[in-house]
Order: C-alpha cells, then sequence, then structure tokens
C-alpha cells in the first residue's frame, strides 16, 4: 500500500501541448506517454479544443472541478459531462474534441493498453464507513474532497487529490470519512493471459 501525495505527483505538458497533465501514478514505473501500461492523470482544461491521441488505448473521464464539457468522439453522439454524471469510458485513438461548458475545468483521465490491460472507475459519496473491495490487481483511491482515514498497520489518511494505490487485498479496505467524502476507486487488472 502506497500514499500518492498530490504535493509530490508530476506535471507535464499534454501530449498534443495544448494544456498540462498532472500525473498521479502510471505502470510501469516512470513510463512515458507512448509506452504505459495504465495512467491515471488530472488535467486542467482551460480552453475547447482537441484531445490528445493514444494509439491502443481505453480511457475514462471523469469532470472534478468547473461546469463540465462536450465531448465529441468520432463516431458517437456529443457527449456532456459534469461533477454529477456518469463517467464516460471511449476508444483514446479517435478524433476526440472538447467544448466548455462555462469556463475552465479539472477532469480525471484513467488510461489503460487494450491490449494488456482494463479498467472500471467508481465514484463514491461517503458519509459513514465504506469497505472498498481490492480483491484483484491495483486499486488506486483518490479523495476528490474531504478528508478519510484508512485503518493499516500504520493508519492513514488521505486530504484532497491525495492518493492510495493498493494491490490486492482479501478483505477489502475500510475507509472512514470525517464528514462527507468524494472518492474515485479506479480498479486495474491484466487481461486473460496477461496476469
Amino acid at each position: 500500500m502506497r500514499i500518492l501525495r498530490a504535493a509530490e505527483y508530476r506535471s507535464m505538458p499534454w501530449k498534443n501541448g495544448g494544456g498540462v497533465t498532472t500525473e498521479i501514478a502510471v505502470s510501469p514505473s516512470g513510463a512515458g506517454l507512448d509506452d504505459f501500461d495504465w495512467r491515471v492523470s488530472m488535467a486542467r482544461v482551460e480552453l475547447s479544443g482537441p484531445f490528445s491521441q493514444f494509439a491502443g488505448i481505453d480511457r475514462t473521464l471523469a469532470v472534478l472541478e468547473g461546469e463540465g464539457i462536450i465531448l465529441d468522439v468520432a463516431g458517437w453522439p456529443p457527449t456532456s459531462i459534469n461533477r454529477t454524471t456518469t463517467l464516460f469510458s471511449f476508444p483514446a485513438d479517435v478524433q476526440t474534441s472538447a467544448a466548455l461548458i462555462g469556463g475552465p475545468i479539472t477532469d480525471l483521465n484513467v488510461m489503460t493498453r487494450r491490449s494488456r490491460m482494463t479498467h472500471s472507475v467508481e465514484r463514491l459519496v461517503i458519509s459513514a464507513p465504506t469497505e472498498v473491495r481490492t480483491e484483484a490487481g491495483t486499486t488506486l483511491i483518490l479523495c476528490l474532497d474531504g478528508d478519510v482515514s484508512v485503518p493499516a498497520a500504520e493508519p492513514v489518511r488521505l486530504g484532497p487529490f491525495d492518493t492510495l494505490l493498493s494491490g490486492p487485498v482479501s478483505s477489502g479496505l475500510l475507509v472512514q470519512p470525517t464528514h462527507e467524502a468524494t472518492l474515485f476507486v479506479i480498479r486495474i487488472g491484466g487481461i486473460s493471459g496477461n496476469g
């Protein structure tokens, strides 16, 4: 189990140079934008425009801050995404553009290489102790707002934008909010034959 603190995340230019992305975690460690198996990041979107394309990658996007965006993915109807809508999953290797609804946003991006990995993303709003399943692969718990603790050999506290990264734990992880908290639970696994 590792704790990734918001202050330690790595920022870098978007692949297409149109903005800045903040990398939360990547595998393998130190992988670049063209050779990761999976990557979890946040991006500040200041202007409407094209998204970077990633060959062979599946992507899920959620809005963390701001009014939201309308995503136009080639071959799909335009989709409006805000802080309360369901998360949006789409192939990252097709032409995609975004129109801001009401000013800049911050989004969460989860990307996996479809030949090797799969992922799921769940938004949880909790106000009481909640067990998070972590029985397979890698699980990341991003605390968007609020403050939570996770009992362990040494209890762990997560503040806004901190992330807990865990391997499989058969009993799951108990997450205890101080008050109401919003979490994103990201589960990443290998596809059959790849671990």
